[in-house]
């Protein structure tokens, strides 16, 4: 961490969503600004669980996939921005989205660049502004809402 940024590889993201394989989709964490934002990368291969049925003849990450890397990316920020690293009783719950936009198909051999923007957090739900990139080029964006849920470890007020 130098001047509060977060950076984050495979093993840092592995502690900080419950996610697995095939689902886990961030594969690194460039740079996260606590309580501000997080740019992440997920590397879109071939061999993607989705691609032989969506589509055979031409592969294409589906935008719900998309959609939920961001999410994860999302958690990650709020994670972080909380201070909190998950244990089996916390986890972050995606509750909305708005606006959700698909420019560009996304195909194997993408870099997609996550990012998420905290834009306010009010009663226990955050909302993000989130837009994935590749080589520049924004392919998708949507207004995230999530829900951090700490365990009892975590309230205020407990000694964990």
């Amino acid at each position: 961490m130098t001047d509060g940024v977060v950076k984050m590889d495979i093993n840092g993201i592995l502690k900080q969503l419950p996610h697995r394989y095939p689902f886990l989709l961030v594969d690194r964490v460039l740079e996260c600004h606590p309580g501000e934002t997080i740019r992440a990368l997920k590397n879109v291969t071939f061999n993607e669980p989705f691609f032989p049925g969506h589509f055979p003849h031409r592969p294409v990450m589906p935008g719900v996939m998309i959609l939920e890397a961001l999410a994860q990316a999302a958690g990650i920020l709020a994670f972080v921005t909380a201070g909190v690293v998950p244990d089996s009783n916390t986890r972050v719950f995606f509750v909305g989205i708005d606006k959700a936009r698909f420019r560009k198909p996304v195909e194997p051999g993408d870099q997609l660049i996550l990012t998420a923007k905290l834009e306010r957090s009010f009663k226990g739900i955050w909302k993000l502004s989130t837009v994935a990139y590749v080589a520049d080029v924004e392919v998708t964006s949507a207004e995230m809402m999530v829900s951090p849920e700490l365990g009892p470890a975590h309230q205020p007020g407990s000694s964990g």
